[in-house]
């Protein structure tokens, strides 16, 4: 447990920062965007507190929620103790327009934010709110300052005026919190498990796991291994885990002779018994606390050693951050699971983290078999997949999300 964490007194922080939302909102109604994360319903749950009935709550159907997501969220939030009334804004077709042809994952965040708040704009209109209230944290602020990435909930603090561009003021109940402090928080103000141990979604939603251009069919592909995998490892000792998706193309402009030679002599392996090669999507990372956008490698393993592959995975995982920073044309490793002989348009990936402060991570190391059986059912299920890879990389020099 962190000392953050130790000297955290949950009741102080909602009496105080119950009167502190009292005295800036006053008698004046705000609208919050509520996801069904633990975040913004915290932050839902302590404005409900303050102003009551003046508090509009809203699901923004953008179309990268996970499948039955807007109802799930709608069904738990009704239940006591929260007894949230939540209003689903459908949205669907606005975002994909707006994210058409976008390959760039700075470019495909900064439009769906600008969507995200014109849409909560006109709600907030139709609404009669004048303030908006927002379930960021200190790592959103930390990350989108610093370059890494940008977060779709940060605004003031990047000079971006919310109330000249919007038209409604922004409160930020928790945003000098970490997550395992919301999560406390949310523990004392009555949550069921489901919502205060809900694993982190992130607020651009399937956007950020849907690499290089999005698609509708693309992102059908990519709810089906979601739902495949928050199946499969729920049990797995990870506090995150979920699909990406990326095109199966081989990126051909790069050479890998320095990256296969550290991994032929980190495992003691000679070059015929494993194959690296680049993939054409890019993904986003951080070394030194900056931004780097760069390619990722798949490391395919000959059949003829599958024995030793839970010895190899502990060894990858273990010096993953090493070899990529040892060969920074590369941001991520990526370990192929399954291929089929018929190439199809996209492949999956598997990734599972346990972070603490969610501004470092560490991969879990899964079981062979279970990165096998898993990767089998994505295979059969996902019609349009061709290969399934599992995400080795830490935070750093990875991000937790591919954009």
């Amino acid at each position: 447990m962190s000392s953050e964490t130790e000297n955290f007194d949950a009741n102080n922080f909602i009496q105080f920062q119950t009167e502190e939302i009292k005295k800036i909102l006053g008698n004046e109604k705000a609208i919050i965007a509520v996801s069904g994360g633990v975040d913004s319903t915290t932050c839902a749950a302590l404005t409900r507190k303050a102003i009551g009935k003046n508090l509009v709550c809203v699901f923004i159907d953008t179309n990268f929620m996970r499948k039955r997501e807007p109802e799930t969220v709608k069904k738990y939030l009704a239940k006591p103790p929260l007894k949230l009334p939540l209003k689903i804004v459908k949205a669907q077709k606005r975002f994909m327009k707006n994210l058409e042809g976008l390959t760039d994952a700075e470019e495909k965040r900064k439009a769906f934010r600008h969507t995200f708040y014109s849409t909560l704009a006109d709600t907030a209109k139709k609404e009669k709110c004048k303030w908006l209230v927002q379930g960021t944290i200190a790592p959103d602020l930390i990350e989108t300052k610093g370059g890494v990435k940008t977060q779709h909930n940060v605004l003031e603090q990047i000079g971006i005026d919310p109330k000249e561009r919007y038209g409604y003021k922004v409160v930020e109940p928790v945003a000098s919190l970490y997550k395992p402090q919301v999560r406390i928080l949310s523990r004392k103000l009555g949550f069921p498990k489901e919502m205060s141990e809900r694993q982190p979604f992130p607020g651009p939603g399937l956007m950020v796991r849907c690499v290089g251009t999005i698609s509708q069919g693309k992102l059908q592909q990519l709810k089906t291994a979601t739902e495949i995998i928050e199946k499969a490892l729920k049990n797995c000792g990870a506090q995150q885990y979920f699909a990406a998706i990326i095109e199966d193309i081989p990126y051909k402009g790069m050479e890998t002779y320095g990256l296969s030679k550290d991994l032929s002599e980190l495992l003691n392996l000679e070059s015929k018994d494993f194959n690296v090669s680049i993939l054409e999507n890019m993904a986003t990372g951080v070394v030194e606390e900056k931004r780097l956008y760069g390619q990722m490698a798949g490391i395919t393993f000959s059949p003829t050693i599958k024995e030793e592959m839970d010895e190899i995975i502990g060894k990858l995982i273990t010096e993953c951050s090493q070899l990529v920073r040892d060969n920074l044309n590369y941001i991520r490793l990526l370990l192929e699971i399954k291929r089929i002989e018929k190439r199809k348009p996209h492949a999956a990936i598997i990734r599972a983290i346990n972070t603490d402060k969610f501004l470092t991570a560490q991969p879990v190391k899964l079981d062979w078999r279970k990165l096998k059986s898993t990767s089998s059912k994505i295979i059969k299920q996902c019609t349009k997949v061709s290969t399934v890879y599992y995400d080795l990389t830490p935070k750093p020099p990875a991000t937790i999300e591919f954009e």
